[in-house]
């Protein structure tokens, strides 16, 4: 087992957010980039973060876009339509869609939409 599945979705939340602010880009458009892949509205986004809940609990109870299927690229050096292990590739994609963003494409694009 990977050590990212064990760590805390609310550790890595703030680097997701910082890394977006460092680009003018918002929390609220990180909030709509993890809700969209997830399928959590708000409420259910700031639960998992108040409990602390692992990466693997936070996808556990996540209802994956299918537009998921339609990212594809590099992040980390490592394609993500290529990754095997399945909590890995969630994760693999939504650090993808945060680094779309802070590149600065278009939140539509990014959602697949």
């Amino acid at each position: 087992m990977h050590r990212i599945f064990t760590t805390a979705f609310s550790s890595v939340y703030p680097h997701y957010v910082a890394k977006a602010e460092r680009k003018k880009r918002t929390k609220a458009e990180v909030d709509e980039i993890v809700g969209w892949l997830t399928g959590f509205d708000q409420a259910t986004l700031e639960h998992h973060l108040e409990v602390d809940s692992t990466f693997e609990d936070f996808f556990a109870a996540a209802n994956l876009n299918p537009n998921a299927s339609l990212i594809t690229g590099v992040v980390c050096g490592i394609r993500v339509e290529e990754v095997e292990d399945p909590l890995m590739k969630k994760i693999r994609l939504l650090d993808k869609l945060i680094d779309e963003l802070a590149k600065g494409k278009a939140v539509e694009k990014i959602l697949r939409s």
